[in-house]
């Protein structure tokens, strides 16, 4: 299982080279960039489009794909060397490849009305031109149709309310069909609008369509990531929101490398293939300088120096690295004998460059002298050199990659290459040193690998496979060292969390260790086989920090710690709502708090201020290619937040502003009829002014007689006069009634109660669909927005965000304590391996009742004796031969669970086997025995030496162990209600019942009538309905009975909100190149994959989960313990 995480995955947009690039059939859709194309799925429970696959098998671009219109599950896509791929899309994979010489398109279907010769309709969806449209015929939504019911509107009487006919667009008579279009832009944006309801139900504004050559976070902000790609543009992302907040203007050929200005410069330099370089200001959105010194020749790297931000590098095809100053003015000419691909300033001297070049040398200048030659040639790659990069911790030393495969590492100070990094099947291109841990460096190559290599001895680490092609650049921020981006051929850019990396050193925090355990020197930190350490700018200024404050120390350090090792995506907006429950003073909220998930108490307060921003702000835009909002669009947005808030008056008063008085005169009585009517007196008003005709309707309706007819009278309508005066004699005109209703206190109160339930209603869908998403961050903030911190908690466990939840936990203090030391034991269960039992165990200590933990833990412990003595003494547990004593005793007092512990803890621990199997079988030979009779023996018994548990002379009461366990499992998955392992685990238990010589209670027969009254009864969770869900048939009686009998041996879960399955960050982003199977389902594993100790069987991570929580043992059998923490 790969260690690194993806954990955000930027999408490519649409391409625009081609017209048949989008297709949709039942509930997906696709779309195409240059080589990959995305597959989007309907999420029933959520009616919402989510990326289920990237395919991306052809070579070239691809021209056009097409939907078959029999199979929902085939489609055919065709690419530029005449190549047809038929892709099954829920395997996943080709199943056929037909070369294709025929030059026919697949046709794109387009609707007109053949009667008129003006639009139906006009919707004005994007500023960029359409580039494709795909109409879909039947919506996708299932949404419901009992509202067009045939009994209504057939009778009318006058009397009866009208109902009123649709309000028709520009009104014309006729009323769109519920059709949905896919529709692809000029700017590779992709969306699906629902033409009936008028709106977006997917939209994806911009994205590139082509291979991204290079990612740059800026300087003075981590959440924002530019790009650079072959179709010309750079564009800026928000990497909390993957969404594009500039781009560039275009135009510029194929853009290879970019940098950023230092500080707060808002300016990115670029360099590309044949309009040389130029820097371009961000926030204007404009050029404002281009370098043209290498001619028409590409510049394959540009460098602004942070040192010296007068400064920019850039190396060429011509053979030559120029420095300039941002005015133009060349400083140096650095000449090498052939291509120049590479560069990059010394971190530590202003004035040292490196330098990679085709010649197969790494070249180092020195810009303080006036010679042209280098200062240090490195030899030895065995083909051309690409990007070079200095390390940010060590002095002297850099690293270079090569089209040989290799990473090199070469030490200045001794001219010599002291590693050679080898595991790329082929050239190398990004490279990323760790700005943190000096030792850490990764590397992207053209093999579509990712890997992270300990420089210490050359050893990977890690390699990851997601990419589905060449991986370019490689980038992350000081300020959040352990979050990576990448960018690839694939045309997407990824996110990755290195933290499990480096996962003992948060344990060091989170236990309060001395400071020596978390940060320290390099040397220290490069010794050979030392711990993680961190020893680079962010964390010594945390300490710094934390070293003025004398309150709080510990809570401040756990959230700027958690902070910095956290990854985007609402680790920020979970600490500010802590504080806030915590009590913090608004004031110290920063700025972006009100752009997130906020606390209940302050949504009403921010999100008026927003209103009132944007009525007031300047209309000002900002060039490049996404465009500001209009004045008007502004007010209608800022109209749409005060009416949600109920602040009708404010409203009305900005849909008068924007001329539209229908509007605001239909809610107006909301605010109280006095208003309506003043604002009824205000329009008539204006249209006497206008001579308006629509004039009569508003005086009739306020009873404004005298206005009418002094109207009338003045166009010389007297006729008309007459007719008003006459109808109100007869009292047909009435002023409107403005009785005040008195609400009792007591209504109010109640209602203010029922308000508060469905607030934490609407809460927990939020969160769920957060969840679902495979954002447990952001579902744990929507829980603590209303101070929901159970269901917070529950929401990190579930997406297995373990360490993150104990700072949180811990900070929270009292409320969340249960949870706490729950979630302590199983990160202490990750720990427990050969180099961190230590970890484990203090993980332990931190929870109060913590004897039987700690009694695991050492039981579990395969050392020697001397060993297993010294950590039963740090424990507090007797030694091994006092155990044994202790052990013999608990047997003849009848205490069976100390017996169980004691002979665990003891020489020989086989021997507590017989007697905690033999306890548990005579539990279930009772009728009414309970899961909470049997489980704690179980429990303890599974924490068994696994080297004395699989012994030869152990066969028989190992496989009773696994199958009770098995069996125990199922019904605890019951009753979390883990649903898709709740299958496995019965049939793993059935399995082993039949394979295996064993005795147990338990009856093979009567395990799948439990679970066919499982699956009987509980159906409508496991199937939460798509257009393929099996026929509903209700569980039969007998069924029923059964279900409640399992039910009988299940107490409530202790702790409220776990239950259901577990999601773990990223959890529905594709991987490309590594597809594995489940041995659960035989499907394909999205998201996470967890290897079984074969190393080849795989399941997801999610399940892998589900089952250690509820069963310790491997689904294989083997009596090994399940780690996927």
């Amino acid at each position: 299982m790969s260690q690194v995480k993806q954990v955000g995955l930027l999408a490519a947009g649409c391409q625009p080279w081609n017209k048949d690039v989008c297709a949709a059939s039942g509930d997906r859709f696709a779309y195409c960039a240059t080589l990959a194309i995305y597959v989007y799925q309907l999420d029933h429970r959520y009616n919402e489009f989510k990326l289920r696959a990237i395919m991306s098998e052809h070579k070239k671009t691809i021209t056009a794909i097409s939907w078959c219109p029999h199979n929902p599950e085939v489609f055919a896509s065709a690419s530029a060397d005449n190549l047809l791929i038929i892709w099954n899309v829920a395997e996943q994979k080709a199943v056929a490849r037909l070369d294709n010489t025929k030059d026919s398109q697949v046709g794109v279907l387009r609707i007109w009305n053949v009667s008129r010769s003006t639009p139906l309709d006009n919707f004005k969806l994007k500023k960029t031109g359409f580039h494709a449209l795909h109409v879909l015929n039947s919506p996708p939504a299932n949404k419901s149709l009992s509202a067009i019911s045939p009994t209504k509107n057939h009778y009318t009487s006058s009397t009866s309310e009208a109902v009123p006919p649709p309000t028709l667009s520009q009104n014309q008579a006729f009323s769109l069909p519920p059709g949905h279009a896919v529709c692809c832009f000029m700017d590779g944006g992709v969306g699906l609008y629902d033409m009936g309801a008028k709106k977006w139900d997917f939209l994806r504004d911009l994205g590139h369509v082509e291979t991204i050559f290079d990612c740059k976070f800026k300087p003075d902000d981590p959440n924002l990531l530019a790009t650079a790609s072959f179709d010309g543009t750079i564009k800026v992302w928000d990497i909390n929101t993957l969404t594009a907040v500039y781009t560039s203007p275009g135009n510029e050929g194929v853009v290879y490398s970019l940098s950023w200005a230092p500080g707060d410069l808002n300016c990115i330099a670029g360099a590309t293939s044949r309009n040389g370089a130029f820097i371009w200001d961000v926030k204007k959105g404009k050029m404002i300088t281009r370098f043209n010194e290498h001619g028409k020749n590409g510049i394959f790297c540009i460098a602004w120096s942070h040192k010296d931000s007068k400064r920019i590098a850039t190396c060429s095809g011509d053979g030559f690295c120029i420095i300039r100053t941002i005015d133009g003015k060349v400083l140096h000419r650095y000449k090498h004998p052939a291509a120049v691909f590479g560069c990059d300033w010394s971190q530590n001297n202003k004035d040292m460059i490196a330098t990679g070049c085709e010649d197969k040398n790494v070249r180092v200048y020195y810009l303080a002298t006036s010679s042209d030659q280098p200062l240090k040639v490195f030899t030895g790659h065995l083909a051309k050199v690409f990007h070079v990069r200095w390390s940010p911790l060590r002095e002297g030393i850099l690293c270079s990659g090569s089209d040989d495969g290799t990473v090199r590492i070469w030490d200045y100070t001794q001219d010599a290459c002291i590693n050679v990094l080898s595991g790329h099947a082929a050239p190398v291109r990004g490279l990323m040193w760790n700005t943190e841990v000096p030792y850490l460096l990764t590397s992207g190559s053209w093999d579509y690998t990712i890997k992270v290599w300990d420089t210490r001895d050359g050893t990977c680490l890690d390699t990851v496979y997601d990419h589905g092609a060449d991986v370019y650049g490689l980038t992350c921020h000081p300020s959040r060292p352990f979050t990576m981006a990448s960018c690839s051929r694939d045309s997407t850019v990824r996110l990755w969390s290195l933290t499990p990396l480096i996962a003992p050193l948060l344990i060091h925090i989170l236990a309060d260790h001395s400071w020596d355990d978390v940060i320290g020197n390099t040397d220290r930190a490069m010794g050979a086989g030392a711990t993680p350490l961190l020893c680079g700018k962010v964390s010594r200024d945390i300490k710094q920090e934390l070293d003025k404050l004398s309150s709080e120390v510990r809570l401040k350090k756990l959230r700027w710690f958690s902070e910095c090792f956290s990854p985007p995506g609402g680790s920020h907006n979970l600490w500010d709502l802590v504080s806030v429950i915590n009590g913090q003073d608004d004031s110290l909220l920063p700025s972006s708090y009100g752009k997130g998930i906020m606390h209940m108490k302050h949504l009403v307060r921010f999100k008026t201020s927003e209103a009132q921003e944007l009525t007031m702000v300047k209309m000002s835009k900002f060039g490049g290619g996404i465009g500001a909002p209009s004045k008007e669009e502004r007010l209608r947005e800022a109209a749409d937040i005060h009416l949600r808030l109920g602040q009708i008056q404010r409203y009305c008063e900005l849909m008068v502003e924007l001329g539209e008085w229908d509007k605001a005169l239909s809610v107006a009585p909301g605010v109280s009829m006095k208003y309506w009517k003043k604002l009824m007196q205000r329009r008539a008003d204006q249209l006497m002014q206008e001579e308006n005709h629509d004039v009569i309707p508003y005086c009739i309706a306020t009873g404004d007689v005298r206005k009418l007819v002094s109207f009338f009278t003045s166009r010389g309508q007297l006729n008309e006069a007459l007719l008003v005066a006459q109808g109100a004699c007869e009292g047909n005109i009435h002023v409107p009634q403005m009785s005040v209703i008195n609400h009792s206190a007591a209504t109010a109160s109640d209602d203010i109660e029922t308000f508060k339930g469905l607030l934490q209603c609407v809460c927990k869908e939020l969160a769920e669909w957060y969840f679902q998403d495979g954002r447990a961050v952001l579902a744990a903030c929507c829980h603590l927005a209303v101070d929901n911190t159970e269901l917070a908690m529950a929401s990190l466990i579930r997406g297995n965000e373990l360490e993150l939840a104990v700072c949180v936990g811990l900070v929270l203090g009292e409320t969340a304590s249960l949870f706490t030391h729950y979630v302590l034991e199983l990160l202490a269960r990750k720990y427990m391996t050969a180099p961190t039992w230590d970890l484990a165990a203090d993980l332990l200590q931190m929870i109060p009742d913590n004897e039987v933990l700690l009694a695991k833990l050492c039981a579990f412990y395969p050392g020697s004796s001397a060993e297993i003595d010294h950590i039963h003494e740090k424990c507090g547990l007797p030694s091994l031969k006092e155990c044994q004593s202790l052990a013999e005793s608990a047997v003849s007092e009848g205490d069976i669970f100390s017996a169980v512990k004691y002979h665990l803890l003891s020489p020989e621990p086989e021997a507590a086997l017989p007697i905690g199997i033999a306890h548990v079988k005579n539990q279930l030979s009772d009728s009414d025995w309970t899961v909470e009779s049997v489980h704690p023996v179980l429990d303890l018994l599974s924490y068994i030496r696994t080297d004395r548990l699989t012994l030869a002379k152990c066969t028989e009461e190992r496989s009773e162990l696994l199958i009770l366990c098995g069996y125990v499992g199922a019904l605890l998955a019951v009753r979390r209600r883990y649903c898709s392992v709740v299958p496995a685990l019965y049939e793993y238990t059935s399995q082993l019942m039949k394979r295996r010589e064993v005795s147990v209670p338990l009856k093979i027969d009567q395990l799948s009538v439990e679970l066919e009254a499982w699956t009987a009864c509980t159906q409508s969770l496991t199937n939460p309905g798509g257009p393929h869900e099996a026929p509903y048939s209700p569980p039969s009686e007998a069924q029923k009975e059964e279900y409640a009998r399992l039910l009988d041996r299940l107490s409530e879960e202790p702790l409220r909100g776990l239950e259901g399955p577990d999601y773990v960050t990223g959890s529905n982003l594709p991987s490309h190149s590594d597809v594995q199977m489940s041995c659960f389902t035989g499907l394909r594993i999205q998201g996470p994959v967890f290897f079984l100790e074969d190393g080849k069987s795989a399941i997801s991570l999610n399940d892998a989960l589900m089952w250690a929580k509820v069963n310790p043992f491997s689904p294989l059998g083997t009596g090994v313990r399940l780690n996927p923490f």
